[in-house]
Order: C-alpha cells, then structure tokens, then sequence
C-alpha cells in the first residue's frame, strides 16, 4: 500500500505514519494544496497512492477542497466513482456538516481524532488495502 497523509499537526502526523507504515510506504504533507500536487505527481508517474488521509483543518487548503480537487482531477482523467484513491478523513470534526459534506464529496470513510487503531485497520481492511487476517 503507497499511502499520502496530509496533516498540519506534527503529532498527529507522526501517529498516522506509525500505525500506517507497517502496511506499505508512507509519504506526508503538511496542507491540503502540498497533497494534490502530490497526488498529481504520483499520477503522472504512474505510480498513484492506494490510500490518503486527509485532516479538514489545514492551511492553504483544507482537506474539503482538497478532497474535491482530487475528485475533480480524478474524473477528468476518466476514472469512474469508485475507483479512484481512498480517501480518509482524518479530523477534530466530528459535525454533521463536515462529516455529510465529506461523504457527498466522496471520500471513502471519516476518522474523528483521537484516531482509533481498530477503526483504521477496519477501512484499510474494507477498502482491500490489508489482508484481513484473524486477530
């Protein structure tokens, strides 16, 4: 699994690469703008993420616009809903608002921080990113 962490936090940042590197290669940005010039650089290597967590409050851009952003670039390049990156949100948001806007945006699943180890490995479980093998 390649997976992108954007994250303006340094703890959480750190927290997320420790639960997350022992499944593939991590890589982590600071702002929301930093992760789609990532993920358009992975894209025109061909060499695309699997996985990206995005925080909402970030600066530059925040993760709503970049998850709309990566949306955007995604269905221009012709793939299918669906099909494309997951995308995490991983945030202090827990509200309706951000959680429905998310999800109407198309993001793949919503982590409200503290991040619960369980609740991640059960996405990357879902999204077939991890085997899901017996405890």
């Amino acid at each position: 699994m390649k997976a992108l962490i954007a994250e303006d936090d340094l703890t959480s940042r750190l927290l997320l690469q420790n639960l997350l590197a022992p499944h593939g290669s991590i890589h982590s940005v600071a702002n929301g703008r930093d992760a789609v010039e990532a993920f358009k650089r992975a894209a025109l290597k061909r060499q695309p993420f699997d996985l990206i967590c995005l925080d909402i409050m970030m600066p530059e851009m925040d993760g709503q616009a970049a998850l709309r952003e990566i949306r955007v670039l995604e269905e221009s390049a012709g793939v299918l809903p669906g099909n494309g990156v997951k995308i995490l949100m991983t945030t202090a948001l827990g509200d309706a608002k951000n959680v429905f806007g998310a999800f109407r945006e198309l993001c793949d699943g919503y982590l409200v921080k503290p991040i619960d180890k369980g609740k991640l490995l059960g996405y990357l479980k879902s999204f077939g990113l991890i085997e899901n093998r017996p405890a």
